[in-house]
């Protein structure tokens, strides 16, 4: 029986857990995510590829690199898998998105929904395939809007960003 080995340290973890962002990408594509506490993650696409789409509790590995900076990785149930590398400090952010094969060429947007709601056609979407050769997206982005809440808040993301306010993504501070 093999042994599960934390690959954090929830103490290092304080300053990040509650942290919600809404960051754009250089190649234009808008995303928001909470870091809800020190295992999930919540997050919204508002602009890009899969623009709509949006997930709770989606279960993540957060590391500390070191002040301020942090690590997010994660592998969704439809094949995608997720590393992200936050300065908040700089207010940067580089993600890497491994998308499988079948979501590149996915002309109808089957993944743009609530995906809790989903899940087991997102995994049989997943295990059809194609799952290979993955579309690997590898960009640069600015924070434009960082607060940080409480932990475990189950309002801050609660919809689809198609019924947020007019001008809600478009926040900066």
């Amino acid at each position: 029986m093999s042994q599960v080995s934390e690959s954090f340290n929830p103490a290092e973890l304080v300053d990040f857990v509650g942290c919600h962002l809404i960051y754009t990408y250089d190649n234009g594509w808008q995303y928001e995510f909470y870091v809800k506490n020190e295992s999930t993650v919540d997050y919204r696409i508002h602009s890009g590829m899969v623009g709509g789409r949006w997930v709770r509790d989606q279960f993540v590995h957060i590391v500390r690199l070191g002040e301020g900076i942090y690590k997010i990785s994660w592998d969704e149930p439809t094949g995608t898998c997720v590393s992200v590398a936050v300065n908040l400090v700089e207010r940067r952010l580089h993600g890497v998105i491994f998308f499988p094969q079948w979501i590149a060429q996915d002309t109808s947007k089957k993944t743009v929904c609530f995906q809790n709601d989903h899940l087991d056609e997102m995994r049989a979407y997943r295990d059809a395939g194609p799952t290979y050769p993955k579309l690997v997206i590898d960009e640069f982005a600015t924070i434009t809007f960082m607060e940080r809440l409480g932990r475990d808040d189950q309002t801050v993301i609660a919809c689809p960003p198609s019924e947020l306010p007019a001008g809600y993504a478009d926040r900066r501070n």
